[in-house]
């Protein structure tokens, strides 16, 4: 196995232009337990440790542009009001040496459904920046996973950033696990608020091949928040209502029976998560439209 070093991020994509079968490794979380398990055996490690840019984060007047390897503890410290949803789906992260060493990039670039990144990027409608040394592109989060641990990166390309548009309104992200640290998620739930355009998305994790939205769910609550008024009125979301988006989340999963859980089980969960979720977000959403109104 041979170790590629670049110093810069040219460097890098030229490296990954020479030899496009080279696995990327930054905080090495996923990489390095495939390897010590020996389920992966690369011809190249592209180190991209050195590549400072990759550890850089903007916050812009709409959106935050986020590099690939920028810590969890760094989005929990820095990034906790733009993006709610991904700093608390940080916070379940592994251990505390984990999330001082791992990023979002490497959750997206290994694309396994159990990341706990998914669920809130989707979520929020993040967009993925890939590069190589033909360019660079977004690749809308909708349609960067394609199939189990396999996403939309070309070879030759790499994962520099993720932007994700500032939340205008409340996130939350909830996670089932086999106990409270260092724990593959059974099954992850993510969901936002977006007045802006008065919808609702979702990411759900662990519960399919790949990390999926409730594209059902969604369409259902939005009507029903429009239909109701809920939107302007910011009347309590009534339970049928709760109901019918939690049964509806469940049914967007495919999940499979394994030693974490069983399927039964991940739909069972995702729908409690769900209608725990709305309830959290909502109740956050009058808070802070009821705020609002008594200063105007």
């Amino acid at each position: 196995m041979d170790f590629l070093r670049p110093a810069s991020w040219e460097e890098a994509l030229a490296a990954k232009a020479e030899h496009p079968t080279a696995v990327p490794i930054a905080g090495g979380t996923d990489v390095m337990v495939e390897i010590n398990f020996d389920h992966r055996r690369p011809e190249y490690l592209l180190d991209l440790n050195r590549v400072g840019d990759l550890y850089a984060w903007e916050v812009g007047e709409d959106s935050v542009r986020l590099g690939a390897s920028v810590p969890y503890t760094k989005i929990m410290e820095n990034l906790r009001a733009e993006l709610p949803g991904l700093a608390l789906a940080s916070h379940t992260v592994a251990s505390p040496q984990i999330r001082n060493r791992g990023g979002v990039g490497g959750n997206l670039g290994t694309a396994s459904p159990a990341g706990d990144a998914h669920p809130a990027l989707l979520a929020a409608g993040a967009e993925v920046e890939a590069a190589s040394v033909r360019g660079s592109r977004l690749i809308p989060i909708d349609e960067f996973y394609t199939g189990v641990k396999r996403n939309a990166l070309a070879p030759d390309e790499l994962i520099r950033a993720v932007r994700i548009k500032k939340a205008d309104g409340p996130q939350q992200f909830s996670k089932v696990g086999t106990r409270n640290a260092m724990v593959i998620a059974v099954c992850a739930f993510g969901l936002a608020l977006h007045p802006g355009t008065r919808t609702v998305r979702t990411g759900i994790g662990s519960a399919a091949p790949t990390p999926v939205r409730a594209k059902a769910a969604e369409d259902f609550l939005n009507a029903a928040l429009e239909e109701g008024g809920f939107w302007d009125n910011g009347k309590i979301i009534t339970p049928s209502v709760a109901k019918r988006f939690a049964d509806l989340c469940s049914a967007a999963c495919n999940p499979i029976d394994d030693v974490r859980g069983t399927a039964s089980y991940r739909r069972h969960a995702v729908g409690v998560m769900a209608r725990r979720t709305l309830t959290w977000t909502w109740e956050s959403y009058r808070g802070t439209a009821a705020r609002t109104e008594g200063v105007a």
